[in-house]
């Protein structure tokens, strides 16, 4: 891996105040443009950066800023590192310990039943295995499928609960929310919801106008009867 400078332009800031290099020879180190270390030196830049000394930091030696500053057509060159750090290897599927690799195909068939958004992608990054054995676990043709038992990988130690929320939660993006029927709930027709609360209020009215015709009613017999009794009182004097 190429040696890379750390914090350039705060580098450049410390150069230009520190040294005697040309612009050109900073802005070379440095991966900038000489206009832009022009515009440090004149403070029309980078005005709320602090310097970074590269000789502190082992980037720079003095004798390699001397020789620079001798010549104008030098061109500085990286300090050799005291301390190598190895490149980092390419990211595949989670180490597994033996002792715990008999363990994998219960965690990978958990990982199915109880998350079934979960790609296969997903599942091998949390248990480290391949797809064509979770293929199988799904499908149930594993060559001991018939003494898997689910377990959590999180018990297991196959992975930690904070990886498996992050594998989750990305897997539940996008996905579209459960419907009435998976959840095992059942709604009620429209039909059956738009008049609620006005049916008993209906009810009620019908009764009371009832009500109303049966008084008139009674109201009226007794007014003809009255009459009639009149009339008869009438008769029994002549």
């Amino acid at each position: 891996m190429a040696q890379q400078l750390l914090m350039p332009k705060a580098t450049a800031v410390w150069l230009v105040d520190n040294t005697a290099l040309s612009f050109d020879q900073i802005a070379q180190f440095c991966k900038l443009h000489p206009l832009e270390v022009k515009a440090i030196a004149d403070g029309e830049a980078a005005q709320g950066i602090k310097g970074l000394d590269p000789i502190a930091t082992g980037q720079l030696s003095r004798d390699e800023i001397e020789r620079a500053e001798k010549d104008i057509n030098y061109k500085l060159k990286l300090s050799e590192p005291k301390v190598r750090v190895p490149e980092s290897k390419r990211r595949g599927p989670r180490y597994t310990p033996v002792s715990k690799r008999q363990d994998r195909p219960n965690a990978i068939l958990w990982l199915v039943r109880n998350h079934p958004e979960l790609k296969d992608a997903q599942v091998s990054r949390l248990v480290g295995t391949t797809k064509s054995t979770i293929e199988q676990i799904r499908e149930r043709t594993h060559w001991n499928a018939a003494n898997l038992t689910p377990m959590d990988p999180v018990t297991l130690g196959l992975c930690s609960q904070i990886d498996l929320d992050l594998e989750v939660e990305k897997a539940s993006k996008g996905r579209p929310l459960p419907t009435a029927a998976e959840l095992g709930a059942s709604l009620q027709p429209a039909s059956e919801t738009e008049n609620l609360g006005f049916g008993n209020y209906r009810s009620e009215r019908e009764e009371e106008k009832e009500k109303e015709i049966d008084a008139d009613a009674v109201f009226a017999k007794l007014s003809s009867l009255k009459s009639t009794r009149n009339d008869e009182d009438e008769d029994d004097n002549f």
